[in-house]
């Protein structure tokens, strides 16, 4: 898979670092020649240039490219070089930083974004996950389609603790695509049941996310 990262600050070079162990193919963008450093990702091919020019996305290739990411430090720039890399190159997936939280109400399909990734909303979200049972939390955003990765934990009072999967009537828009049992990650089939305990996440739209919460946190009758 070949990836364009706009941006090659530290958070530009660290994605780029992981890409590549992954064995994919990856190419770093940007404008300040203080930021070019080829010995820090040698196995980066490296392009010096705005990338908020077409003619500097042209010489990017970006048309060969499976995947954008826009990484710098300026929520503009990022916004420019999604649009850009989905209206003008056709890029399937658009990934962008979400620098300042006010801004991430812009980062959604109508920029070109795929995935709007904003760090303090992933913090936030993360301490939450920790220490929260039977409340939904919100990991990640995609813009098509307005969904969301969303997880909970079973409470041990759930009503579905016991329950196999596949006769569970999960609300329309829903998918359950993994549960965390401890050390193990499981790839949830019909004739698995549902544990308390068990970390659940969901891909879901955002308008199903409160039925979603109110069907897995509701208690036994004799509970």
């Amino acid at each position: 898979m070949r990836v364009a990262i706009a941006g090659a600050g530290a958070v530009g070079r660290s994605i780029a670092g992981e890409l590549l162990e992954n064995g994919h193919e990856v190419l770093l963008v940007d404008k300040a020649p203080t930021a070019i450093s080829v010995e820090r990702v040698p196995q980066a091919e490296w392009l010096l240039a705005d990338a908020c020019e077409i003619t500097s996305l042209d010489e990017a290739a970006l048309q060969r490219c499976n995947v954008v990411i826009a990484a710098t430090g300026d929520d503009k720039v990022n916004l420019v070089v999604s649009l850009l890399a989905k209206t003008e190159y056709g890029v399937p997936r658009v990934v962008a930083r979400v620098n300042n939280p006010k801004n991430e109400w812009l980062f959604n399909e109508s920029w070109g974004v795929d995935v709007a990734v904003s760090t303090p909303r992933l913090m936030s979200a993360l301490v939450e996950e920790a220490v929260s049972v039977g409340d939904l939390v919100r990991l990640l955003r995609f813009s098509h389609g307005d969904a969301n990765l969303v997880e909970l934990t079973l409470p041990p009072e759930s009503a579905l603790a016991g329950t196999r999967v596949g006769d569970v009537q999960w609300p329309q828009d829903t998918s359950l695509v993994t549960i965390i049992r401890g050390t193990r990650v499981l790839a949830p089939s019909l004739e698995d049941s549902l544990e308390a305990g068990d970390e659940l996440l969901f891909v879901a739209a955002q308008a199903r996310e409160e039925q979603l919460e109110d069907l897995l946190s509701v208690r036994r009758e004799d509970a």
